[in-house]
This record gives structure tokens, sequence and C-alpha cells, in this order.
């Protein structure tokens, strides 16, 4: 078995005296996964470790990959994602994912939280409170998409209006508002969330939108997506691809 150098480095790097797991069990695949995943495709680019494995936690919980999520968030807590980060990325995620999907992954982040000495809960970084998230969380969506979504929450046929203040006051109100993570962090994550789970490309490109007008170039946005490839696959990564160029195209 040939594992590279640079791929052995870097393991070491995310989880220190640790081996890699089915080692034992299949060699030969674990020689071509870890070289791929942990020195083709992390030395494909310049994109930060801290950001890498932001996009990472953000796409295990959008394909559902709790067992790969438990591995994973140690290794982003030694390459410097916080505590608080770790805990923003799980929580927004039930905007996008819901709480059907996100629960066994917040019970994860705890476990392994406490397993590491941190004490919970952590320092609160909610900015609204239930009288002025609906209000703050359209001032964030104006901040993010542009003065076209002034007034979001007032919008639309009035038997479906609600859905779009739930928008406005939860989705942007409870979760972007918060401290912990800015702008640009959390729509490069919802971008993740998105081309994880899949069928959900309408909502990805305007994301691929928010992206761009947040500061997230299409260049930055194919690196994460480079490095959350080997665990989504080509599939979903292509279509995040297709989403990323449209938006890019419309911007012009």
């Amino acid at each position: 078995m040939e594992i590279s150098d640079r791929a052995k480095a870097y393991y070491e790097a995310m989880l220190p005296g640790q081996s890699p797991a089915l080692l034992d069990t299949d060699p030969e695949f674990v020689e071509r996964f870890v070289n791929f995943a942990f020195d083709e495709v992390v030395n494909q680019d310049d994109l930060d470790a801290h950001t890498r494995f932001l996009a990472i936690l953000a796409t295990l919980l959008g394909c559902q990959g709790l067992e790969e999520f438990q591995v994973m968030l140690p290794a982003a807590l030694n390459q410097g994602v916080t505590p608080v980060e770790a805990k923003e990325v799980v929580y927004q995620a039930v905007a996008y994912l819901g709480m059907g999907r996100v629960y066994p992954f917040l019970k994860a982040v705890n476990e392994i939280l406490k397993e590491r000495g941190v004490q919970l809960p952590l320092e609160g970084q909610a900015h609204t409170t239930m009288a002025d998230r609906v209000e703050k969380g359209n001032q964030a969506q104006v901040d993010i998409f542009g003065e076209g979504m002034r007034d979001f929450q007032n919008s639309g046929p009035e038997e479906s209006r609600h859905i779009n203040r739930w928008l406005a006051g939860n989705c942007f109100g409870d979760y972007y508002t918060r401290g912990g993570l800015d702008y640009r962090q959390r729509e490069m994550i919802t971008f993740c969330f998105l081309a994880a789970q899949g069928g959900c490309e309408p909502q990805l490109t305007s994301h691929a939108a928010g992206n761009l007008k947040v500061g997230n170039d299409k260049a930055f946005l194919i690196k994460v997506l480079s490095q959350c490839l080997p665990y989504i696959g080509y599939p979903r990564s292509l279509n995040a691809l297709r989403c990323v160029n449209e938006a890019a195209g419309q911007q012009k």
C-alpha cells in the first residue's frame, strides 16, 4: 500500500496518532481514498484549512454523513474551527435540512465537545429577540441579496405569505443574524448544505448568487466545491458546478 507522504502528514495534522478507518479490512480502498482526499484534493488549491473544514462539516450535514461528521468534527477543531463555529454550522442547518435530519448531529456535536472538555452551553450568540427577529432577518436578506428583498416578509399571495415571514424571521432572523460566523461564511455553508442534499438546484443557484454578492466569487465557490467532492461524489458536485456557472452568468 502506497500512501503519499503529503497524505500521511495531512492526516496526522487532522487526527494525531490515529489511522484511517477501514485500514485493516479495506487497504486498497483506503490507499486510493486517502491519497485522493488528503493529498490530491487538499493540494488542488489554496483554500485555507479553516474554511475547508467549515465547508466539510456543512457538507456532511447536507448529505447526512453522521459517522463521517463524527470523524471530521475533531479534525475540524484541531484545524482551528472553534466550538462556537461548529455549533453555528449545525444550528443553521436546521433551516435548510429540518430538525428531523439535524437532531442526530446536535447530539453528536454536544458529545464530542463534552469529550474535549468544552463547557456547555456555549456563550450565547443571538442578536435578535422574538420581537425584532423579522425586521432584523429581513435586513439580513437585504444585506445579502440586495434591495429587492426589502419587506420580503410582506410579499406573495396571502395564503402563503406566512412562509415568507418565516423565511425572514426564522431562517434569517433566528440564524443568519447570530454571532460566530459572518455573512460570507453563512452563505458558504448554506451553499454546501444545498449542494450536498441535492434536489434543490433552484435554491442552490439563488444562494450561489448570494455568495457572489457577499464576496464569495466563482473561483472561491469552485474551490469549496472541490474540497467537498470526496464527501458527496461527482453527480451532486457537477450539479452544483452548473448552478455556480448559472449564477455567475446571471451576474454579467
